[in-house]
């Protein structure tokens, strides 16, 4: 794997070649002595010469590697600290500080296509930084900007469909060119409507290809684009509209507007507003439908767009992705075209991605993970994103993975979780004897990738009709039955759901990172992958656990070409978040293996310091408890600052498919369980209401179980109550792509939480 990686710039899926001339309007971004060396390589007919008539055997491709190594050599010096040595690829714990390079200029050096700069940071939006580039492998290739690498895909895929969407029920598709096309009809419409170099154009919707063409427009004409959770307040709107100066606010529909309106007076740099879905309700000056600002710009000279093209450093920002704002308010990720195109192409060649994948757009795009797979990825590769439903998250998924199957999927814990309801409660109404079928077959696939993830690749007898009679079967009732790679991040997920997709042959593969490291900076693959672990760092990238315990547990630093500029307009934050050394502090506790392994043990923001002084991790001790009592669907410990820890539990419940509210009813599986306890309830209230004392029973002594494991006493829950309702996006409990917001779950139930305390 890692000798492909360590060429993969010149490899058949992700080549590293001057623009085609596809259209008229392409633009080729090479430099005239650039094209003069070419030219020269062809007439020699030497390996580089033929490169660009066919593809490379793997003998060629190793003698360019040799080549391109020695040219990195001779323009790369390495400003590596006296007395430190750079860390070589197995060691994952190493304390690597230096590593940064200072570029030499000359034509065709890596500085001639970079902006100066002198720091590793900055908080301006025109800023510019240094790469943390390393001398060899991945985290030495050239760097490329947004636009260069839609080029390298319109070089292979022109033709091929790049986006599929539902209208008046039936796919539509859009091929690379006309989505590139698309891209640049709407950098033309931003720049007549007087979008500003590195101001904002927010986006506030969900996932179509409108959003796309919106964001990769504005980053074309040399804007910044900022998606907003469409979940957003009118004042969280105005504050990220604000916070990116943005020229241009782009909307969904007239719900989204409205919240627009109500704060349009105080958004000082606004120029227009675009509405990209159903018709304007009302007319008002410099407020567009999508059809007549795609007009607008029908008169802007190709030339100016071109310009201000062609002038993209790969060291500036060209996307903005705002923290959730949890815990305040939102803080403003800049990331550099480097970061992206660098990120993608890594992490894309990790999971050995091809150029036929199939994703689905459900998360919201205004979050690192849903802009990684849905936009970054698939361009790098030349897969095609279908786009889901608005009601996704509310029930649809399912249907849209049926329809599409897609091959690439990723999936917060709270779907995987929705998933796994679904499979047991068909598994629970079948016949006997397929119940007992599915259960021997299920163990099969358990033992099967237990193995894989053990190096073993033997199967055990019947493994073959157990998958493609059983487990295949399972696959495609949710319509995975393609999937090659199951990926779950964003959150932690409990060993249950885990376990249940490695027995149906669909292992998840967790992936670890945040915005701050344009998403993933650890992965799990087919190949290499530890239940429960986030995975290993990606490749030319670096792990640093500081300040570990005993146990190894410290908190989590991470150094490579995927750590972010800073956080636009806030210096002090930045520094926060980044050392003098320039190592990204991720506020994670977690602790490494031998073999390179990530585990995520804990946040710092979320320990709980109890009044004796004892640190204790949530996260670990509420999966437990839900691992153990299956009719509880969230469990948050309390206990900051207090005598000992008490917790709220909500149970499983039904929800409503048009407004994502949670109901009163419990889930067939919440039933179910009831009923081998001998309650009758199918209903949140009763089970309250009564005290149910079978279900307050098998609660009480499953967390009885879990502190029978509590390493002291003061790890042990002493008190816990079942809330009225489950949490949800619409109550806020939980965020846009279904993480537990803590400090509002406090704020809403403080009078629950301050009864567990009184004397």
């Amino acid at each position: 794997m890692s000798a492909k990686i360590s060429f993969f710039l010149y490899s058949k899926r992700c080549s590293f070649q001057p623009a085609a001339t596809l259209a008229s309007h392409l633009t080729t971004l090479l430099s005239t002595k650039d094209k003069d060396v070419l030219e020269q390589k062809k007439k020699q007919g030497g390996a580089m010469g033929k490169k660009y008539k066919q593809w490379l055997t793997s003998e060629e491709h190793k003698e360019i590697d040799q080549a391109s190594k020695q040219e990195q050599r001779r323009i790369i010096t390495a400003q590596i600290p006296s007395g430190t040595e750079p860390a070589g690829p197995s060691d994952a714990t190493s304390t690597f500080r230096g590593g940064l390079s200072s570029i030499t200029q000359g034509d065709l050096s890596i500085a001639s296509k970079l902006a100066p700069a002198d720091s590793l940071w900055t908080t301006e939006k025109d800023g510019a930084v240094r790469f943390r580039m390393e001398q060899t492998g991945p985290g030495s290739q050239p760097p490329i900007t947004v636009h260069q690498l839609f080029q390298q895909t319109l070089q292979r895929y022109s033709n091929k469909p790049a986006l599929a969407v539902k209208r008046d029920g039936q796919w539509k598709t859009i091929t690379f060119l006309q989505y590139y096309q698309n891209c640049r009809a709407a950098a033309k419409g931003f720049l007549k409507l007087g979008l500003e170099r590195f101001n904002g154009v927010a986006i506030l919707g969900f996932n179509c290809p409108e959003w796309f063409f919106a964001d990769i427009g504005a980053i074309m004409a040399g804007g910044i684009p900022a998606g907003i959770y469409t979940t957003s307040s009118p004042e969280a709107c105005q504050y990220v509209a604000e916070n990116c100066t943005a020229n241009i606010l782009v909307v969904e529909n007239h719900q989204q507007l409205t919240k627009i309106l109500q704060v349009q007076s105080k958004l000082p740099h606004l120029k227009a507003i675009i509405q990209y879905s159903g018709d304007l309700k009302e007319k008002r000056p410099n407020l567009y439908t999508w059809e007549e600002f795609i007009q607008l710009g029908s008169d802007v000279l190709d030339s100016w767009l071109d310009e201000i093209i062609v002038s993209q450093k790969a060291n500036q920002c060209c996307t903005l992705i705002y923290t959730s704002g949890t815990t305040g308010n939102p803080k403003g990720v800049m990331l550099s075209h480097d970061n992206v195109t660098w990120t993608m192409r890594t992490a894309g060649n990790m999971v050995d991605l091809e150029e036929d994948e199939v994703v689905v757009s459900y998360l919201p795009l205004s979050h690192i993970a849903a802009q990684a797979y849905d936009i970054w990825l698939t361009m790098a590769f030349g897969g095609t994103t279908y786009f889901a439903e608005p009601d996704a998250l509310k029930g649809s998924l399912i249907t849209t993975l049926q329809e599409v199957r897609p091959t690439v999927f990723l999936g917060v814990p709270r779907v995987w979780e929705k998933i796994q309801e679904k499979l047991k409660i068909l598994d629970a109404t079948s016949s006997i004897i397929k119940r007992k079928t599915t259960a021997r077959a299920r163990d099969i696939g358990l033992r099967v990738n237990y193995n894989r993830m053990n190096g073993n690749n033997s199967v055990p007898c019947g493994y073959t009709l157990a998958h493609y009679l059983v487990l295949k079967k399972i696959q495609a009732v949710v319509g995975l039955d393609r999937c090659h790679t199951c990926s779950t991040g964003a959150a932690p997920i409990s060993k249950d759901t885990l376990e249940y997709f490695m027995s149906i042959n669909l292992p998840l593969y967790e992936l670890y990172g945040m915005s701050e490291s344009s998403g993933p900076h650890t992965l799990s693959t087919r190949n290499s992958f530890s239940i429960s672990s986030c995975g290993k760092k990606l490749l030319g990238c670096r792990i640093r656990i500081d300040k570990s315990d005993k146990d190894g547990n410290g908190e989590i630093c991470y150094w490579g070409r995927n750590v972010f500029m800073g956080y636009l307009s806030m210096k002090e934050k930045t520094l926060e978040a980044l050392d003098e050394e320039g190592w990204l502090h991720s506020g994670d506790i977690g602790k490494l293996d031998q073999h390179g392994f990530l585990y995520i043990t804990g946040r710092i923001k979320e320990l709980i310091i109890t009044s004796g002084g004892e640190n204790i991790p949530p996260i670990p001790i509420e999966n437990s408890v839900k691992e153990e009592v299956p009719i509880i669907s969230n469990a948050m410990l309390i206990g900051d600052q207090r005598r000992f820890l008490s917790m709220l539990i909500t149970l499983k419940c039904n929800v409503d498919p048009k407004t994502g509210a949670p109901q009163d009813d419990l889930t067939l599986e919440a039933i179910q369980f009831c009923q081998t306890l001998g309650s009758g309830a199918t209903r949140v209230s009763e089970v309250i209401s009564s005290k149910d004392p079978a279900i307050y029973k098998a609660i009480q002594e499953g967390i009885e179980r879990v502190n029978e494991t509590a390493r002291s006493n003061a790890q042990r829950v002493q008190k816990w109550t079942i809330l009225d309702k489950d949490f949800s996006i619409l109550g806020g409990e939980i965020g846009p792509t279904m993480k537990l917001r803590r400090p509002v779950v406090l704020q809403i139930y403080q009078d629950k939480i301050d009864a567990f305390y009184k004397l």
